[in-house]
């Protein structure tokens, strides 16, 4: 087949390549500044691959290269975030990019470089997996309390308002609603978290195989089934009943030969922190969040008005709070604003009926 002729189209997609690959390049070398060990070489390998991406555009274009463009509002936003803040959010925002790689559409790009964009977007998941881990906790707990308050105030305030009490009612309801709700959520973290570490610690293994060991009767002993209840197979425990009890010393296979019992790190993402810390961060989300549907009323506004606003305020934040949480879980953010947009709404609007009902049957 005689080779195609490119088009004045051909050269300005191929120009438009050429900038988004210079951009990731960039990014990922940015966000390899702000990292260290396994991770900065990662990222500097992922920028090295864009950069071969970036010499196949050039050898199509050859003298038609012209002036660099400008890469496109995304990349352009990911670039400007990974030299400000080389966080997570740029990573998940780098992943979504990948995934919506042209190349393996396009006739130009060839097979390895689509097949790059594949795995790029793997091992971008995979770092950004790890920052999610780091902040999985934290986060949703500045989304459930948030939302929370947000929804279940905005929900109380439109009730009463529908009811047709005065909007001195509704306000002090509001910051009722807002006060009980922080406290209730507070105190039920502070107990939550409690629990959880007493649970922990009642559940973690104590040092006591390594004091009664050398008391123990040799033939008849119980240790065995200790190491069995931890979940150890009964050749690993077998073998280290027989360390214990000083039958021999030798490591005849490093797989069983156990080290001594030590109580394991936890996981970044598992850490359960303080009880306070926990009941305090949750009694800030939920005020955050529930602050909101009472502004209106705060600055004097009235009835209709003030509902509609609160309404808007609510939307608004619902609607950041979700494309926060598709960004950092790799998803559309766009639907997950609208899915929590309608939620709130829904819950509200529901509400808001049941007082229009009670206020006709008590009135």
């Amino acid at each position: 087949m005689p080779e195609r002729t490119p088009t004045a189209r051909d050269f300005k997609r191929w120009r438009q390549y050429l900038a988004d690959e210079r951009a990731e390049a960039a990014v990922y070398r940015d966000l390899a500044r702000r990292r260290h060990g396994e991770e900065r070489e990662i990222l500097l390998a992922l920028a090295e691959a864009e950069g071969r991406h970036v010499k196949h555009w050039l050898g199509l274009l050859g003298d038609k290269a012209g002036s660099a463009r400008r890469p496109s509002r995304r990349n352009r936003l990911v670039g400007l975030l990974a030299r400000r803040f080389g966080s997570v959010f740029v990573l998940a925002l780098a992943q979504r990019a990948e995934s919506r790689s042209p190349y393996a559409s396009d006739a130009d790009a060839t097979a390895s470089m689509a097949a790059d964009e594949q795995i790029h977007e793997e091992v971008v998941r995979g770092l950004a997996t790890r920052g999610r881990n780091r902040l999985s906790g934290t986060f949703r707990a500045a989304v459930f309390g948030a939302n929370d308050g947000l929804v279940s105030n905005l929900s109380l305030v439109m009730g009463m308002a529908a009811s047709g009490v005065g909007s001195h009612v509704v306000l002090l309801s509001g910051v009722a609603g807002l006060l009980a709700g922080a406290l209730s959520m507070g105190a039920g973290e502070f107990v939550s978290v409690r629990s959880q570490r007493e649970l922990l610690s009642a559940s973690r293994p104590t040092q006591i195989t390594l004091s009664a060991a050398s008391s123990l009767d040799i033939e008849h002993n119980e240790l065995l089934l200790v190491y069995l209840a931890r979940g150890m197979s009964r050749e690993a425990a077998e073998h280290r009943v027989a360390e214990r009890m000083g039958r021999f010393t030798c490591d005849c296979d490093p797989s069983l030969s156990l080290q001594p019992e030590s109580t394991p790190g936890e996981d970044a993402h598992e850490t359960i922190g303080t009880a306070w810390g926990a009941a305090t961060s949750s009694f800030c989300f939920f005020a955050s969040g529930a602050i909101v549907p009472v502004l209106p009323f705060l600055f004097g506004m009235t009835g209709v008005p003030a509902l509609i606003l609160a309404c808007v305020l609510v939307g608004l934040v619902l609607m950041a709070t979700g494309a926060v949480v598709g960004l950092l879980s790799g998803t559309s953010p766009p639907s997950r604003a609208l899915r929590q947009l309608g939620i709130g709404m829904g819950a509200a609007t529901a509400t808001y009926l049941l007082g229009l009902l009670f206020g006709s049957v008590i009135g």
